[in-house]
């Protein structure tokens, strides 16, 4: 009989002792015969289960323990024990919370284990997931409950903490039937629909923070539902920026060491990796070390992620850009990257505009004369953008921009400023209040640049149909001022076919105004506009646009009277 076959005396309770005696004999003649040790952990791990003996199920910890601690056995002895179906049964769960190894090797054994994780995440996404990538979270979650690697766990908190959340971020949407599980492992097990990939990632993660003392980055997560962003496809990101948030606000010095761990993981990968590192990198550029980072791995690298295909990274390379610009000394180098930015401002994508605008905000006052005039072009046709954040930072930037204008090309933005005015005016009167707010400044702006001074109606906040008097006011001031200078009427009227019912109002109140005022006729097809409100659902616009052609359409009538000979 050879030693192998004696241990197989481990499933019988009476002979589990002498079996274990000789468990420690084989121990140490395995020292000196590698190929030992791998038929060791097999008859181990098959036998774990079944032995009742304390004593001897110490031993057995023991043995693995001494051997996962020698460098040359640790692959050996992590791939045998991650060979099993997770969730780990409490033997095995025993066995990762127990080890006792010493405190020089602690380290090692973590960062084997860990790599076995990390190198799963270089795998393609399209493919099934490994499953050694489910075994080897579900065997973190295991080593930080017990806590016997606790200064290992400190000592390799970036690392672990990034591969986590990598980890979370490939098992979203998964299920055991997406991971390729050894044929052959589950045999005669039911697995539970609950079991997932995610739901290993995320207690994994959990208790990482709580291991490492971090109580408050926690408390965020669960009060701000971070773990649920987390586990989102579309809100992933969000997860990530509060951690990361969380972390900076609460351990700036352990946020510091992620930083710089992130550093050379940025381009790794595939893109679920990169771009979980990236949303947590980003983040951490709102620390003052930020400032230090070569700008080959802060500036420069943004500046790629903003010519990205995904539409994600340029959001992700704006928001870092937003941290940086604080720094006086960074924002040459921001400049440069103005054309790029201004591109920005016809994306479809709402954060990605609201970004560029808040960039744009902290450079106007450096653009040449060029770039500006260009840049309120574009600004102009954002005017009324369904999107009001966009619509109210448009208006925003394009005030700054004229504030930004020098003395000696006035000139040359003075028909932009004017071509502004009768949409600023008629925005005044949104119902959206911070729009209509917005629209006010910026006409103060304008008439601040064209030396005049808006009468105080301007700034009533009541809509003009239930304040005719002040509606007369303030239509009259913009219609003489405008006079020969813009196309009131015709501008005018394109707003009444505006598809908000407070900006097509005040639009045919506007006409009427000045029709009346000015004795100025809408023509033909501005006749024919009014005419088509007649027949508008809503009474309110109706009623107004059906006086005002009466109106229009007297005073033409009187002064084609006035004509005729006598």
């Amino acid at each position: 009989m050879t030693t192998l076959d004696g241990l197989e005396n481990l499933k019988h309770p009476c002979t589990q002792k002498s079996a274990g005696e000789l468990l420690i004999t084989m121990v140490k003649n395995a020292e000196s015969r590698f190929e030992k040790v791998p038929e060791i952990m097999g008859v181990i791990c098959a036998r774990l289960s079944i032995i009742s003996q304390p004593r001897v199920r110490r031993q057995i910890i023991n043995t693995v323990s001494l051997f996962i601690s020698r460098p040359k056995y640790t692959d050996i002895v992590i791939g045998h024990l991650l060979c099993h179906p997770v969730p780990y049964d409490r033997h095995l769960a025993e066995l990762w919370r127990t080890l006792e190894v010493e405190l020089p090797s602690t380290t090692w054994i973590l960062w084997r284990l860990l790599r076995k994780l990390q190198k799963c995440h270089n795998e393609p996404t399209h493919e099934k997931m490994a499953y050694v990538a489910v075994a080897a979270t579900d065997a973190l979650y295991e080593v930080f409950v017990g806590n016997r690697l606790q200064a290992a766990t400190f000592r390799l908190f970036p690392q672990l903490l990034m591969t986590l959340l990598i980890q979370i971020h490939h098992s979203i949407g998964l299920t055991m039937s997406d991971v390729a599980v050894p044929s052959g492992l589950y045999t005669g097990q039911e697995m539970s629909s609950e079991v997932t990939p995610l739901c290993f990632a995320i207690q994994a993660t959990k208790s990482l923070l709580l291991r490492t003392l971090c109580w408050q980055e926690f408390n965020i997560m669960e009060k701000n539902k971070g773990w649920t962003l987390l586990e989102g496809k579309e809100c992933h990101l969000q997860g990530v920026s509060l951690l990361a948030n969380a972390l900076l606000e609460r351990n700036h010095l352990l946020a510091q060491k992620v930083m710089y761990l992130l550093v050379p993981l940025l381009n790794r990968g595939n893109d679920k990796h990169k771009l979980t590192s990236a949303g947590f990198f980003v983040e951490l550029l709102q620390s003052p070390v930020a400032r230090r980072l070569p700008s080959i791995y802060s500036i420069v690298r943004l500046k790629d992620w903003l010519h990205h295909g995904n539409r994600v990274f340029k959001f992700l390379a704006l928001r870092g850009l937003c941290y940086l610009i604080k720094h006086q000394d960074m924002r040459e180098d921001i400049r440069s990257l103005l054309p790029c930015i201004l591109d920005l401002l016809c994306e479809t994508d709402e954060k990605i505009v609201l970004l560029a605008i808040q960039i744009l905000l902290q450079l106007v006052g450096t653009m040449d004369f060029t770039t500006l005039t260009a840049m309120m072009k574009t600004l102009f046709t954002l005017f009324g953008d369904v999107r009001s954040d966009v619509h109210r930072l448009s208006m925003t930037l394009f005030g700054a921009s004229i504030k930004s204008v020098k003395y000696t090309d006035k000139k040359g933005v003075e028909n932009q400023v004017l071509d502004s005015l009768v949409p600023l005016l008629l925005y005044s009167q949104d119902e959206n209040d911070a729009v209509a707010e917005e629209s006010r400044q910026v006409l103060t702006i304008c008439a601040q640049f064209l030396k005049w001074k808006l009468p105080q109606e301007v700034y009533c906040k009541d809509p003009w149909y239930i304040s005719p008097s002040e509606a007369g006011t303030v239509c009259k001031f913009f219609g003489k001022k405008c006079q020969g200078k813009v196309n009131l009427l015709a501008q005018t009227l394109m707003f009444s076919k505006n598809a908000k019912l407070p900006i097509r109002r005040a639009a045919v109140l506007f006409v009427e105004i000045i029709s009346i005022d000015l004795h100025l006729q809408p023509g033909f097809c501005g006749h024919l506009d009014l005419k088509a409100l007649l027949h508008d659902p809503e009474p309110s616009l109706c009623i107004i646009a059906s006086q005002a052609l009466f109106r229009v359409q007297k005073v033409g009538a009187e002064k084609l009277m006035g004509c005729l000979p006598t």
